[in-house]
């Protein structure tokens, strides 16, 4: 009894305790299959009871072994199959009826015995369960580990990419269901980056549809969000044009005109830039290009050949054929000889540079034709240094550099016939340079070997770099592009100044008037000075040292460069004028004047030499010091500024209708902008291309007209046929010939005007008025009011100068 109740206790101790383990191993293994459900998506096909039998038995068993292991008195019933457990059941009744019937055998032996047994068959059958749950474990393990590898990496190599696609899906999607289906995705986890990456990585997509394809529908759901987020995707792109991308870029520029302006001494609180580009070392030439002297070859050293390279680069431009550039030339490239060379390089008439003018020739033409992807490699380059060299930060903004590469080695050209014309540029330095930056900011680094001349931290000018030219010894700079904050702002109050002079000008003009008058020989030559920089839009001019060209201003003036005339061309009191003014362009013009200022032209001439002063008692500065007397700010060049403005303004009220179309309204444009032009004296050579292109357009002219002349034949037999056959058809036919000459008379006319604006403007410079003495927003508002783009008056460049302008003018301005 006592062996009974022992074996009683033992059996349902065990009982228990394989229940128990049962149960906790099997809620395990149901939260790992659903986490590996959720994440692997395993088959939704349901499975037979026997093949659940079996995966019951699997797990419980290899769960059983590992928390059991080591335990003597392991029990045969957690171990076994569900049918076996049946069966051994009923053999454990049998065992206690025997034990009861049969004490002379030891239970306690025969017991051992039989769960020796059953344990070594549970074992053999646990180790395949084992193998086989361990593999199908480690395997959806592994795959879960790339998975989140690939994800991992995807996140890190794309951050920006991912931003960006989620931004442009959030701002295209115009409908609140596709907006709200994204949000959902991106809440919900990250299975539409996974499905990108899975896609980039190759064939795993593939594989793992066409499995989902086999478990159920789930995938054709997945299509359906990947083709879906391919089109939004692609949708942004396809919807983006011309209109989106000038948006984008508006939307970026800096609206300074709308933030207070810092004082009038400073221009910036922080400037940060790389500092100047510097011209490439000078490439010795190939021994097959000779230089010759005196019929020899003769090697040069790289210093003295190079300044030899720029005399052979301008053999074929005629100012080599001027005295004055040769002697010029000679003198400085004997200063950078050796002394061999000097001494047997005696004139320029012995040196031969042909063959090294072939060379440049040669290397001119292989520029010209290269491919269009060599081309685009120097593209790609250059625009690499003006990232890298082209911007700068200002205040927190990024402003383009107008000029950031230093000018090469070279000679000097000058205008006209300029007196130091051939004179050698030599080769900037980074020991030449000066660099302004704010203190908080990084400082340029000089090139190797090399270093600034200094450094320095002034916030009340605007340059970047400045350094000294060798030539006239005048300071240069490095600034900022026309489109810049500082740029703009100058601009700005340049034509608000002259704005202002709107309303004192009468004032002014009845000064000078009292000054003709006057007893000071001083104040009636100021007045009649400042009289010409009024009605002839004068430059004030300068003073020149002799080694200057010779152009004059106002206040320059010679004797010689004025004729008086009691009468001419049925005018009374005419003054001829004829000089060159700036850049050496000639200055001629007749105007009659009032009759006190032509008597004191005859009294300032008098007792004097043409090479005399005209105004030989006032200087520019006397002059501008009067004049800002009259107006704070108010110089000669403000004069010429508001002369020129107000001009434009007349003219656009003038010459400009309601009724008149686009072509006829841009011409009457180009017709004010003219009269400013010649009214400031912006002549230009006459291009070289006018006369071919000018022929072109009249040959198009003749051939339309030559259409009308057909078309107005066909018209008339239209006519002709309708009347004798009045019917619907003829009647149609008739109206299309009408249209038709309709259509080709507008196109003749737009010809025209063409023709007639390319002849009144061949010799005319109209840009230098329009974009340094014109308010643009005289043309802005003109624009706006008569319905004309402002894209047919400015150009890209001039709509980048004038950004200020265009924001902040209505139709309603008047200068």
């Amino acid at each position: 009894m006592k062996l009974e109740k022992e074996g009683h206790e033992k059996s349902s101790n065990k009982q228990e305790r394989s229940e128990k383990s049962k149960s906790k191993h099997s809620s395990k293994d149901r939260g790992k299959d659903s986490e590996l459900n959720g994440k692997h998506k395993h088959s939704s096909k349901k499975p037979s009871d026997s093949e659940e039998g079996q995966q019951e038995s699997g797990v419980s068993s290899s769960q059983e072994v590992k928390h059991e292991a080591g335990d003597a008195d392991m029990d045969v019933d957690a171990t076994a199959d569900p049918d076996e457990r049946t069966h051994h059941d009923g053999q454990k009744k049998s065992e206690d009826d025997t034990t009861q019937k049969i004490r002379s055998k030891s239970s306690k032996e025969r017991l051992n015995q039989k769960e020796k047994k059953d344990l070594n068959h549970a074992e053999e059958n646990l180790k395949k369960e084992t193998d086989k749950g361990s593999s199908q474990e480690m395997d959806g393990e592994e795959k879960m580990m790339m998975k989140k590898k690939r994800v991992k990496d995807e996140e890190q190599e794309k951050p920006q990419q991912k931003k960006k696609k989620r931004k442009e899906q959030s701002s295209d999607h115009d409908k609140p269901e596709k907006k709200k289906k994204i949000k959902k995705e991106e809440d919900d986890g990250e299975e539409p980056k996974k499905i990108k990456k899975e896609e980039d990585d190759g064939e795993e997509p593939k594989k793992k549809i066409k499995k989902e394809e086999d478990d159920g529908e789930e995938p054709k759901k997945k299509k359906k969000k990947i083709k879906k987020e391919g089109d939004d995707s692609e949708e942004p792109k396809k919807k983006r044009g011309k209109k989106e991308d000038k948006k984008d870029e508006e939307s970026e520029k800096w609206k300074w005109w709308e933030e207070s302006k810092l004082s009038d001494t400073q221009k910036w609180t922080h400037l940060e830039h790389r500092g100047p580009y510097f011209a490439p070392e000078y490439e010795p030439l190939p021994d097959n290009v000779p230089f010759y002297y005196d019929g020899q070859p003769f090697k040069l050293s790289p210093a003295t050949e190079e300044i030899a390279t720029f005399y052979a680069k301008m053999l074929d431009h005629e100012y080599t054929s001027k005295e004055t550039f040769q002697n010029n030339f000679f003198t400085d490239w004997q200063e950078e000889m050796t002394s061999e060379e000097r001494e047997r390089i005696e004139t320029l008439s012995k040196c031969d540079f042909s063959h090294m003018h072939k060379y440049f020739m040669e290397k001119a033409e292989e520029r010209r034709n290269k491919t269009k992807e060599e081309k685009l490699v120097l593209k790609e380059e250059a625009n690499r240094l003006v990232e890298e060299y082209g911007f700068c930060l200002l205040d927190g903004h990024r402003e383009k550099i107008g000029n950031f590469k230093l000018e090469p080695p070279g000679l000097f050209r000058g205008r006209g016939e300029h007196p130091k014309m051939g004179k050698l540029k030599k080769r900037i330095q980074p020991e030449h340079v000066a660099i302004n930056c704010s203190q908080d900011s990084k400082i340029p680094e000089a090139p190797a070997g090399h270093q600034w001349k200094r450094v320095q931290h002034d916030n009340t000018v605007t340059w970047l770099a400045s350094w000294l030219e060798n030539i006239h010894g005048h300071p240069k700079y490095i600034m900022l592009n026309p489109s810049s904050k500082l740029k703009g702002e100058k601009d700005w109050q340049k034509y608000e100044t002259a704005r202002k002079l709107k309303v004192c000008v009468k004032a002014i003009r009845k000064q000078y008037k009292r000054d003709w008058t006057s007893r000071e020989m001083k104040s009636r030559q100021r007045g009649v000075a400042i009289y010409f920089i009024d009605k002839l839009a004068l430059r004030a001019g300068n003073e020149k040292d002799d080694e200057s060209a010779d152009t004059v201003g106002c206040c320059s003036l010679r004797v010689e460069h004025i004729k008086l005339h009691r009468r001419l061309d049925g005018l009374e009191n005419v003054v001829e004028f004829d000089f060159l003014g700036k850049d050496s362009i000639r200055y001629y013009n007749k105007m009659p004047v009032e009759k006190q200022v032509f008597k004191n032209l005859k009294l300032f001439i008098k007792h004097k030499d043409p090479e005399d002063d005209l105004f030989d008692r006032i200087t520019t500065v006397n002059l501008n010091k009067a004049l800002n007397e009259c107006m704070t700010g108010l110089t000669a060049k403000v004069f010429r500024t508001f002369n020129a403005s107000t001009t434009l303004q007349d003219q656009l009220n003038k010459l400009t209708t309601e009724d008149m179309t686009l072509e006829e309204k841009i011409l009457s444009y180009n017709r004010a902008n003219r009269a400013v032009a010649i009214l400031c004296n912006h002549q230009r050579a006459l291009p070289k291309t006018f006369e071919k292109s000018m022929q072109l357009l009249q040959e198009k002219i003749q051939k339309k007209k030559e259409q009308i002349e057909e078309a107005k034949k066909e018209l008339k037999e239209a006519k002709r046929a309708h009347k004798d056959d009045p019917s619907d058809k003829n009647k149609k036919l008739v109206e299309k010939k009408e249209k038709l000459v309709q259509r080709l008379s507008d196109q003749l006319k737009k010809l025209q005007l063409q023709e007639t604006d390319r002849e009144e403007n061949k010799v005319i410079a109209l840009g230098t008025s329009k974009l340094n003495y014109l308010d643009p927003r005289i043309t802005v508002a003109w624009c706006k009011k008569h319905n004309v783009p402002v894209e047919k008056i400015y150009n890209k460049t001039q709509r980048d100068k004038f950004t200020w302008a265009i924001h902040m003018t209505d139709e309603t301005f008047q200068f």
